[in-house]
């Protein structure tokens, strides 16, 4: 008995002696191992970017393809393995400064116009879109020689600087004019519209579907008639945002316009027009939706619609925050169930929102879009005239599969 515990105790020191000394081995082959790493030292904000792409030389192969964190501004290390031309699998740490090149983008009109001394400086100031990829608060300014309280056309510039001093500018006139006054003169301009017959010759294909978008505005509606004219899905105003931080309001007919389309199996979508400044808002938001629509028959998508470009500096956003708010939503709905989409316009979501899995609802009024970017729906224009509706609608084309043409 006693040689059988001596011979155990002598197998497991000589595992353990092997196993140290297997250790120390390797330890050694990796301390004097060769290490010839050379990499990128900067990375822009939120650039999307793997380890290979900032490795320019190494004496061997990466293990993981591992994605670049470049969500914050700064230094940081980089820590990951790979095995050298000699066969050692050795471990790898570099250092990259994340930093912000992207200058803010100012919009303006060539000439903006207001009633003499009807906003202070700084109310202008905040009138005039300027925002930032990054910073939520960019320095937005307008430099030059003007007079709010008095007639005139100012030569000015819009300059928009971000926290890591990349600057825009932007030059325009500033007329300031007299206050109108309530007197017309003239004739109105007769209303035209888009005829949804000539949409449909124009536009239905094989792989496209016609419909409408609609809300309280188009009033009551005749549900058969325009099922009759063809319509192929409807989406649907739920409501909207009261303000930053308010009360979410019902559009006055959603309940009537929902009813009326499953009444007639008209597929139907919903949109939520936003006043959301944060991830929290817009999930709550989303959930504020999901709550008014469960009781309905929703097949198409529940869409975000952010639209305060006129506000812009009052939210408080970034492009990004921006972006992660309707993801937000979009990701809230979704787990409900629904299919989400981000609605906007082809200028913003070239030069605002950030590139994401999200589908979209493209907002271009042209006979052909010139958008490069995916979208699932295109909202072509916002004066057509359907059998069975008041006054004008927004026409859109639908795309069941991925080819626009």
């Amino acid at each position: 008995m006693k040689n059988r515990v001596t011979i155990a105790i002598v197998i497991i020191v000589s595992i353990i002696g092997g196993y140290i000394a297997y250790r120390l081995y390797q330890n050694n082959r990796v301390k004097n191992a060769v290490k010839l790493v050379e990499h990128q030292k900067e990375v822009e904000i939120y650039q999307d970017i793997k380890l290979k792409s900032l490795i320019t030389k190494i004496n061997g192969k990466i293990i993981e393809n591992q994605t670049i964190n470049a969500t914050k501004l700064g230094e940081q290390e980089v820590h990951f393995e790979y095995i050298t031309d000699e066969n050692i699998r050795v471990p790898y740490t570099i250092k990259i400064n994340v930093v912000d090149k992207t200058p803010p983008i100012v919009a303006q009109p060539s000439i903006h116009t207001i009633t003499v001394s009807s906003q202070t400086k700084k109310e202008l100031e905040q009138s005039l879109f300027c925002g930032d990829n990054y910073d939520t608060n960019p320095k937005c300014t307008i430099e030059g020689n003007y007079d709010l309280n008095h007639i005139g056309e100012y030569p000015v510039k819009l300059v928009g600087k971000d926290s890591s001093d990349n600057i825009t500018t932007h030059s325009f006139i500033l007329r300031v004019k007299e206050k109108s006054s309530n007197n017309r003169t003239g004739t109105s301009t007769p209303k035209t519209y888009t005829d949804f017959e000539t949409v449909k010759e124009n536009y239905k294909k094989k792989n496209t579907k016609i419909g409408i978008d609609i809300s309280h505005w188009q009033g009551d509606i005749d549900f058969e008639k325009v099922k009759e004219s063809g319509v192929e899905f409807v989406y649907i105003r739920v409501g909207r945002g009261d303000g930053i931080g308010k009360d979410y309001v019902l559009d006055k007919k959603f309940k009537q316009n929902i009813k009326g389309f499953n009444k007639v199996k008209i597929p139907v979508g919903v949109y939520f027009y936003s006043n959301a400044n944060s991830r929290e808002d817009a999930i709550k938001e989303a959930k504020w939706v999901l709550s008014q629509i469960r009781r309905y028959k929703v097949d198409l998508e529940v869409v975000f619609d952010w639209e305060n470009w006129q506000y812009f500096q009052e939210y408080d956003q970034s492009f990004y925050s921006l972006t992660e708010m309707a993801k937000a939503f979009v990701e809230t709905v979704e787990k409900k169930g629904y299919k989400g989409m981000l609605y906007s316009s082809k200028n913003y979501l070239e030069n605002i929102w950030f590139d994401s899995d999200m589908p979209v609802w493209l907002a271009h009024y042209t006979e052909q879009t010139n958008y490069q970017g995916d979208y699932r729906v295109w909202q072509l224009c916002e004066n057509g005239k359907v059998n069975g509706i008041k006054g004008q609608v927004d026409i859109n084309v639908m795309y069941t599969s991925s080819k626009k043409q």
